[in-house]
Parts: C-alpha cells; sequence; structure tokens
C-alpha cells in the first residue's frame, strides 16, 4: 500500500537530537525536545549549559532564498553588535538544513538562545530600551534591502483583505468591515508623502512574544520570519498596537508607549509624516496577519480561527481606532 500524502508531519525530537550531534558537533549530553508548533515547528535543544532553537519551515511557508536573506539581516545585525539571536553554522560551514518530510523538502536552521525571557508586562523602563534596540536596528536596515517581500499596500491591504473575504466566505458586518477598512486604509496610503518616510528591511513582529529582556532589562530580539522590505515605521506602528492590546487602560499603557518613543528618538528622531501615519500603518499590519492567519488555517490557524476569533480581532482594531482618533468610521 502506498503512503498517504499529509500536509504537515513533526520531526523526530529524538532524531533530530542525533542529527544535531552530528552536523554541529554537539557533545553526547545534546538533548532536543519539541518547543513549540505553528506557522513553523521550533525545538529546544540543549547541550549542558548551552541552549540553542531550532527552527523547522513549514512546508512551501519559506524558499530557501527568502530564508538565506532572513540569515543574510541576521548576519548583519550580529556583526554590528545589535542583540540578536542569530544563525550558528554547522561543522560544514552550512546554515541551512534540508529534511526530506513525508510531505516533501523542509529546511531548518539552528539559532542562538536569546539571553533572558518574555515578559508580556514588562516595565517602562524595558519599554524604553526596546525603543532604543528597535532604533538602533533600524540604524542599520535603512537602506538594507532584501530579495524578499516588500510590504505595501498590495500585499498588507488588498491581498490580505481579499485573504480573509476567501476565507469567512458569507458576507458579514465583520467581513464588510474588513473590506471597507481596507479600501480606506489604499486611500489613506495614497496620500502618504513617502519621501519623509524611511524605508528599508523591516522585521514586522517586533512584541513581548519576539523578544527576551535580562535582569538588567537588556532586549534581544529574535524570530525575524516575517522579514522584508518595508517603510521602518511600521515595526514602531506594529510594536504600539500589540503594547495597547497587552496594557489594557490608558494608565497602564500610555507611560510605557511615552518611555519607547523617548527610547527610539534617543537614537533617531521620527519625521512628523512617520508619527502621522503610526496609526493607519498599525492597522494595516494587523488585516495582514488577519489574512496570514486565513492563509495558514491548514497548518496553524485552525485551532482558534473562527467567527467569534474574527469578532474579537476586529474589536482590537475597533479600539486601536477609537484610541488614535482614526477617522474611519466603525459603526
Amino acid at each position: 500500500m502506498s503512503k498517504f500524502p499529509v500536509t504537515e508531519s513533526t520531526l523526530s525530537s529524538h532524531h533530530l537530537g542525533q542529527f544535531f550531534k552530528e552536523k554541529y558537533s554537539l557533545g553526547p549530553e545534546t538533548q532536543c525536545r519539541l518547543f513549540k508548533t505553528g506557522m513553523n515547528h521550533s525545538y529546544l535543544v540543549n547541550e549542558g549549559a548551552n541552549k540553542f532553537i531550532f527552527r523547522v519551515y513549514t512546508l512551501g511557508w519559506r524558499s530557501k532564498t527568502a530564508i538565506s536573506e532572513e540569515l543574510r539581516l541576521l548576519s548583519h545585525l550580529k556583526e554590528n553588535h545589535i542583540s540578536v539571536a542569530y544563525p550558528l553554522s554547522d561543522s560544514h560551514g552550512d546554515y541551512i538544513m534540508q529534511f526530506e518530510a513525508p510531505e516533501g523538502l523542509r529546511y531548518g536552521v539552528l539559532f542562538s538562545y536569546a539571553e533572558g525571557e518574555k515578559i508580556s508586562k514588562f516595565s517602562a523602563m524595558a519599554s524604553y530600551n526596546v525603543g532604543v534596540a528597535m532604533a538602533r536596528m533600524h540604524e542599520l536596515t535603512e537602506g538594507f534591502f532584501l530579495d524578499r517581500v516588500t510590504y505595501d499596500s498590495q500585499v498588507l491591504l488588498i491581498n490580505s483583505s481579499k485573504q480573509t473575504r476567501d476565507f469567512f466566505t458569507k458576507q458579514t458586518e465583520e467581513t464588510l468591515f474588513v473590506q471597507q477598512l481596507s479600501d480606506y486604509l489604499v486611500g489613506e496610503y495614497e496620500k502618504i508623502n513617502w519621501n519623509s518616510v524611511r524605508k528599508g528591511s523591516v522585521h514586522l513582529d517586533i512584541w513581548f512574544d519576539n523578544l527576551h529582556i535580562s535582569r538588567q532589562e537588556k532586549i534581544t530580539i529574535f524570530d525575524f520570519d516575517f522579514c522584508g522590505n518595508g517603510w521602518l515605521c511600521i515595526d514602531i506602528a506594529y510594536f504600539l498596537f500589540q503594547l495597547y492590546n497587552t496594557n489594557q487602560g490608558e494608565n497602564e499603557c500610555e507611560p510605557k508607549e511615552r518611555s519607547f518613543m523617548e527610547g527610539y528618538e534617543s537614537v533617531i528622531k521620527l519625521t512628523e509624516e512617520e508619527k502621522r501615519i503610526i496609526p493607519i500603518t498599525g492597522l494595516g499590519i494587523f488585516l495582514f496577519y488577519l489574512g496570514k492567519q486565513c492563509q495558514t488555517y491548514d497548518t496553524w490557524s485552525n485551532v482558534f480561527l473562527n467567527d467569534d476569533h474574527l469578532k474579537r480581532f476586529l474589536g482590537q482594531l475597533k479600539r486601536w481606532i477609537a484610541y488614535n482618533k482614526v477617522p474611519f468610521n466603525i459603526s
């Protein structure tokens, strides 16, 4: 009987542990365990006191070129003393591993382990330090372009709203809102003075879940899986949107928001146009991620993506619109 095709498999932690000992010359005490599944699969690798993260990319999620460009960006940042989780080569100098999984060829990369821990409700001082870290990163990524996706209106808004409407096929108040908001933002993006907005490579996913904070509140950024080209201020917009979502209430959010902006502008002064467009670019990024949730239903989002999730998700966008006084009718 022939083997039945699969959408996604999970590589054996035990056999990966043996693989690391051979390919990376790690010690005999090396252990590997599955850390989490998602858009990609992550494994925690322990070699005594040393820890690493091994990411296995989902089939078809990223091309080998796209992964190579992600690693090129990380190497650029590390070489310039930005604290990031960086790629590690095997004993032959290779960074990208290949696995013939049941569903097809999958790629894997070993990364250093980020110092510190995830803290969802971090201090205002830590928020300041995140701002400094992001600005220092942007100093190096301005004008540094990748052979990857460019985040523009087509990608963030038009394609994403179509993905959402194709998934939620029944026309409802929520799907109508997605289309109307997308159309509104397309029009607003066309009004932006892009000569006053810095461009380069962006992370697009900096929030508490993708950074570690040490006891000394040093910031290490990781998970550059969504890196690409775009306006640098969209990293700021995404971080502030997530800060607002995880710190409800003006008394909790605003001091951290001010600290973050002070930290960023202690390194780079934002233009007035960049400050103006933060609310609308934040909305665009979240429409993009809603589309990605719809796109990855088979391999990741099926445990939560439903009509109730869509209502809650759009509720976050509506609160952000009200908080920032964006002139869009949310009735």
